[in-house]
């Protein structure tokens, strides 16, 4: 049976844990209450013996006056007999009863310790279903107003129909057409007719919707209307600004709507003006429904706080009890807790009765199973299969790589008069694989260790829990990937020695189906992962125009750090995409200037993505951090640079310029690292060069990564080394340098993202915020 206390550890919500009650402190507390009653008892039984032999007043008959032979029995009983505790008032009046023991020290400490627990609790579930109610009425008048504005833009395309119907249908009666026949006349006017009847239309459809809004509670500022006299009609105002007072919960009104009135003024019934309301239409109402899901995910949670809050105070009262004997202050304190508005209220429950109600009737069809799918998804079973997959894939790989060792060493291809132009393509086809294959283990090893410590690493980057990734399939990826490219790898060799012509195309086609793969629109291989790929690397590529968020510069921070796998990437595609494996050496994609162009800015692109991130992360935070950090990244793409040019020109005087520029971008790398991202060096810290808050109860191994940090920062020294080496011992070193670039960056990942945890814990965030699609908006 597992003991409650681990039990509650392993259930409390880790983003609020420092608001759930501390069980382990009050416990502490209950075993000095414990240990203080047994030296007490221990004292008594000493004093009992004592007094039991002095009232015996009898001198025992054997060694020269001692106590009686029954004087242990009477001790013993005293010992074991009825306390009766009698307070002074009792002596004087001669009254006997049963009184309340006063509580000792340790007694009152713990009951002191309960109550201030008792208030945290009872603040903080206030102030959570405080900010839940508003939230949800402010979801509610949204919806209503939603639900509006739908029913309005309804019933006016049913009209519209209705009325092209009647249009097409009048030309052909006689009594309409007359003669049968329409002059040019007729029609011009017809023309003008339907203009000022769409305008009509438009108008009173704007009117409607704004009738709408203006009953839950928007007021429309903008310019009176005037009168046109040439018309004969209301000449409506080009813009209108639409306001919400602040007292209002939805606060204020969409911009989409401002928009749809005044494209509904000004267009009438144009069937693209149309589409553009239904897409806005869409996206409000998409808003709304993710905004319901993350308030009943948070109503869930709060009713599961106060639900194991309940519980861990029934738990220590009656452990209290057991060893104090507090009957009548143990019951006084049940009912302050019983009493108290975490176990009470009932409010969290109507709303979440409400929230699934109408998400049932607008969201879902009134299906219950579809409804909940949405609210309250299950989390995906992990199966023995995915594990079984990865054990085979792995097998596989080791066995088809000791296949493929034996094969490239009896035919001597390796050798140094081997083929050169096969082992260019072996070797960035190959580390293009390995570095992913590797990069991917990393990340499973992450989302275990995150998994293993509590870190809700699906909430912090805002992944779908049902879709996300989990360890298993990390290493599912990884040992597929190595498997499969060393099967090709071996088909390769293999026709090579059987003289097969254009056999290097075959590495080319592993490269084109695993691009297939990606962009695969199946339901196969992990899609919803591929695809929320793909839109980090569209918002990474096109940085600054989108705005970043944490899984953007999280992935653009991995991407600095697979900077030779881009320079294989360029390498392949030049190769495979160039025909050159049928006309041309590879020299043709290593010599080429034009291609050396490329290689530099390929190195500097990530650099350049992360520090425009940082860039427009400034200009909407206005964190003077986030310059800070841009200049991080421009140093580093300064250091590369001249690392480049050494390489070019390895003259004293460059050497001297990488030293410079390469240890200055390195210990700023690293005071980045340590300080702000791992948040480490806290001044006054109870762990020494650490922060006060850690996850691993293991401190060496913080020290540890710190080290390994500190030291693979240092590989750039390799390039101002002279080391006489061949040229295949050159790209293992390279390929070495770049397997341990991505090991630091596993380390920093790790560490990266617990202390993004611990300060998300600091500010008691459990669910996402979806922004609403009414936003206020500012009047003159």
């Amino acid at each position: 049976m597992v003991k409650f206390s681990r039990e509650y550890e392993a259930s409390i919500i880790p983003e609020w844990k420092g608001a759930f009650v501390d069980y382990k402190c009050l416990k502490k507390l209950i075993k000095k209450i414990k240990l203080g009653r047994r030296d007490a008892d221990d004292s008594n039984g000493d004093c009992s013996l004592e007094e039991a032999a002095l009232a015996a007043g009898v001198e025992s008959v054997g060694y020269g006056g001692g106590f009686s032979v029954l004087d242990p029995v009477h001790a013993l009983a005293s010992r074991f007999a009825p306390r009766v505790h009698v307070s002074s008032e009792d002596e004087e009046s001669g009254d006997s009863g049963e009184l309340v023991p006063p509580t000792d020290k340790h007694e009152r400490e713990f009951l002191e310790k309960a109550d201030e627990e008792l208030e945290k609790v009872n603040s903080f579930y206030a102030t959570k279903e405080a900010e839940l109610l508003g939230r949800g009425e402010a979801i509610i008048d949204q919806l209503r107003i939603l639900a509006d504005v739908k029913r309005i833009l309804a019933d006016h395309a049913a009209t519209r129909r209705a009325r092209r119907t009647l249009s097409a249908v009048a030309p052909s009666s006689p009594a309409l057409s007359g003669s049968g026949l329409a002059t040019p006349q007729s029609m011009s006017d017809g023309s003008v007719e339907l203009q000022q009847a769409q305008m009509t239309e438009g108008v009173a459809v704007a009117d409607e919707v704004m009738a709408a809004l203006e009953r839950n509670g928007v007021s429309f500022v903008g310019l009176p209307g005037k009168k046109d006299s040439k018309a004969g009609r209301l000449q409506l105002p080009a813009t209108v600004r639409i306001d919400i007072p602040a007292s209002n919960p939805g606060r204020a009104a969409l911009k989409v709507w401002e928009e749809l009135v005044n494209v509904l003024r000004k267009d009438g019934a144009d069937p693209a003006a149309a589409f553009v309301h239904r897409k806005k239409v869409q996206h409000a109402e998409k808003n709304i429904r993710d905004a319901f899901m993350a308030l009943y995910r948070g109503l869930e949670l709060l009713k599961k706080f106060s639900s194991l809050n309940v519980k861990a105070f029934t738990k220590i009262l009656k452990k209290f009890v057991k060893v104090s004997g507090q009957q009548q202050a143990t019951d006084l304190f049940s009912q302050k807790v019983k009493g108290s508005s975490f176990s009470t209220s009932d409010k969290v429950l109507q709303l979440s009765d409400e929230v699934e109600s109408l998400f049932l009737k607008h969201f879902a069809g009134n299906d219950k199973m579809v409804a909940m799918k949405y609210l309250n998804p299950k989390q995906p079973k992990s199966t023995h299969m995915i594990t079984f997959l990865v054990g085979l894939f792995t097998g596989t790989f080791v066995s088809l790589f000791i296949i493929y060792t034996i094969m490239a060493h009896a035919s001597g291809i390796f050798a140094s008069v081997g083929d050169t132009a096969y082992h260019e393509v072996v070797y960035h086809v190959f580390s293009i694989f390995a570095l992913i294959s590797l990069h991917c283990f990393l990340y499973g090893c992450n989302l275990f260790m995150w998994k293993s410590t509590r870190i809700n690493q699906n909430f912090i980057f805002d992944f779908v829990p049902n879709t996300a990734l989990t360890h298993r399939d990390a290493f599912l990826m990884s040992a597929f990937i190595m498997c499969t490219v060393v099967t090709v790898l071996v088909i390769n060799l293999f026709l090579i020695n059987a003289c097969v012509p254009y056999t290097n195309a075959v590495p080319g086609a592993l490269i084109v189906l695993s691009a297939g793969l990606l962009f695969c629109p199946f339901n196969v291989f992990y899609r919803s992962t591929r695809y929320c790929f793909m839109r980090i690397m569209r918002k990474i590529i096109f940085s600054p125009f989108y705005k970043v968020v944490m899984a953007d510069f999280f992935m653009a921070d991995q991407l600095t750090s697979q900077i030779p796998l881009l320079r294989h990437t360029e390498f392949a595609a030049c190769y495979f995409m160039a025909g050159s494996f049928r006309a041309y050496p590879y020299e043709t994609c290593t010599k080429n200037q034009q291609y050396k162009h490329l290689a530099y800015v390929i190195s500097f692109l990530p650099y350049y993505w992360r520090a425009v991130q940082c860039l427009r992360r400034y200009l909407e935070e206005h964190d003077v951090n986030q310059l800070a950090n841009a200049g991080k990244y421009v140093s580093a793409m300064v250091a590369a640079a001249v690392r480049l040019k050494y390489k070019a020109t390895p003259t004293p005087f460059w050497v001297w310029m990488v030293l410079i520029t390469s240890t200055g971008t390195t210990v700023y790398q690293l005071y980045w690292d340590f300080v702000k991202d791992w948040g480490f060096f806290t001044p006054k810290s109870k762990n020494l060069w650490l922060r006060d808050d850690l996850i691993l109860k293991n401190k060496f191994t913080y020290y540890v990564s710190m080290t390994l940090n500190l030291v693979l920062r240092l590989s750039w020294t390799k390039s101002v080394m002279k080391i006489s080496i061949t040229k295949n011992e050159t790209r293992l070193l390279d390929f070495s340098r770049a397997s341990l670039e991505i090991i630091r960056r596993g380390h920093w990942n790790f560490y990266r993202l617990e202390n993004e945890h611990l300060n998300n814990v600091g500010k008691f965030r459990a669910v996402k915020t979806v922004p609403l699609p009414f936003c206020e908006l500012e009047t003159d």
